[in-house]
C-alpha cells in the first residue's frame, strides 16, 4: 500500500514534493493585521499551509510551570505567564483568519491544546496537527482521534515506544490517516542536536506513513536543516514563520521568513530534479547519443589483409562505439577476416568469417 494523507486538498505521498506548514504560531503578537500580513507572506514564499496554536493559558498550563526555551532569547521563565500574554485569540479570531486563508488560497490550520480549542476548530479545520507536548496526553490523543480527521503528530522528546503508542491510541480511536513527524524538542535546536537522521528510524517503523520534520534549529541561507530532511524521505516539513527573524521574545529567532521560504523552495525543487523519477540504475533516452559514440569499438590496429587473423596485436578498441563493442573481444579475437581491411577500421560482424 502507498503511503499517503490527505492534507485539505492535497494528497501528500513519497513522490510529492513537500509540503510546507509554516507555523505562524503566536508571531501574530495578539494583531489580526499581523497575522493577516504573514498568512500572505507564508502563501507568497510558497508554504501550502499556515498554522497557529489555540489555547489557554489558564487551560495549558498550572501558575507554576518552568520554561524550557532559550530564556536568553525569551527571558520569561514561567509558561503560564509567558502563554498569558499570548493567548488573545480564540473561535472568533482564528474563523477570521480561516476565511483570509480561503480566500487567498492556503490551508489554514491551528493546533489545539486544550479540549475547549479542539472542538471549535473541528468546525473549520481539514486535519489536526498535534504537538510534541502532547505526545503522551492520551486521553487528548483519544479525543482528536474521534474526530475522525488526519493528524500530523510531531515527536520531539519522544521515544519509538512512546510514539508507538500514541498511533496505536489513535489509531484505535478511529484516525485512519496520520503522519509522524520528526522534532527535536529545543528552543532553537543547535546543529549538532538535529538529529535529522532519525526520520529514518521512524520510516522503518512506519513503513506505510508519511513521515517528515518539524524544525527549531535556526535557518541559514540554503535551509540545511529543511533540505536534509527532504532528502532523507520527510514529505511534510514545518516551521515557525515570522517577518522579522531579529524580533525579541517567544517565536521569532529560530522562525524563517518569506526569503527563506523562497529559497527551500527553490533548493527543494532543484534537488527533485535532481533525483529524477526513476529508482532502478538503467540507460536513459537522453544517453542514447552517448551510448553510441562515445564508447568504445573494435578497430583495426594496422592494415590486415583478406584471410587474416585478427589477434591482440592487431585490434585495438577506440571510440564511437557503432561497431562491435569491446565486450565481445573474446569472440573476435581468433577470426578471420572476409576482406583487405585499412588501419583504423571500426570492425563490422560483416567483416567476418
Amino acid at each position: 500500500m502507498k503511503a499517503s494523507i490527505q492534507l485539505g486538498n492535497i494528497n501528500v505521498n513519497f513522490d510529492s514534493e513537500p509540503y510546507v506548514i509554516a507555523e505562524i504560531g503566536v508571531n501574530h503578537e495578539g494583531s489580526l493585521d499581523k497575522a493577516k500580513e504573514l498568512i500572505k507572506l507564508a502563501k507568497d514564499g510558497g508554504a501550502n499551509c499556515a498554522k497557529f496554536q489555540s489555547y489557554k493559558a489558564s487551560k495549558l498550563a498550572a501558575k507554576e510551570s518552568p520554561s524550557y526555551w532559550d530564556t536568553t532569547k525569551e527571558p520569561t521563565t514561567s509558561q503560564f505567564e509567558l502563554f498569558s500574554k499570548l493567548d488573545s485569540f480564540g473561535e472568533k479570531e482564528f474563523l477570521i483568519l480561516k476565511k483570509y486563508c480561503d480566500d487567498i488560497g492556503i490551508e489554514f490550520l491551528s493546533t489545539p491544546f486544550d479540549d475547549y480549542s479542539l472542538d471549535y476548530l473541528d468546525k473549520f479545520i481539514n486535519f489536526y496537527k498535534i504537538a510534541s507536548a502532547d505526545i503522551t496526553n492520551i486521553p487528548f490523543l483519544r479525543k482528536v482521534a474521534m474526530k475522525k480527521k488526519p493528524i500530523i503528530l510531531s515527536t520531539g522528546a519522544s521515544n519509538l515506544d512512546e510514539i508507538k503508542t500514541a498511533v496505536s491510541e489513535i489509531k484505535a480511536y478511529g484516525c485512519n490517516e496520520f503522519s509522524v513527524l520528526h522534532c527535536i524538542l529545543n528552543y532553537p535546536t543547535v546543529d549538532e542536536n538535529a538529529n535529522i537522521d532519525m526520520i529514518h528510524s521512524l520510516r522503518k517503523e512506519f513503513p506505510n506513513t508519511i513521515v517528515g520534520y518539524s524544525d527549531h534549529t535556526l535557518p541559514d541561507n540554503n535551509m540545511s536543516s529543511l533540505i536534509l530532511s527532504q532528502i532523507n524521505g520527510a514529505r511534510i516539513i514545518e516551521k515557525h514563520f515570522t517577518d522579522d527573524k531579529t524580533l525579541t521574545g517567544n517565536d521569532h529567532y529560530h522562525a524563517m521568513d518569506f526569503q527563506d521560504l523562497l529559497n527551500f523552495r527553490t533548493i527543494s525543487r532543484k534537488i527533485r530534479l535532481l533525483g529524477g523519477k526513476l529508482t532502478e540504475k538503467k540507460a536513459i533516452k537522453s544517453e542514447e547519443i552517448s551510448r553510441l559514440n562515445a564508447r568504445r569499438s573494435i578497430v583495426t590496429n594496422g592494415n590486415i589483409n583478406h584471410g587474416d587473423t585478427l589477434t591482440a596485436e592487431n585490434m585495438t578498441y577506440k571510440r564511437p562505439g557503432t561497431g562491435i563493442s569491446p565486450s565481445n573481444w573474446d569472440e573476435v579475437e581468433g577470426r578471420k577476416v572476409k576482406k583487405d581491411l585499412p588501419d583504423d577500421h571500426i570492425i563490422m560482424w560483416e567483416d567476418l568469417y
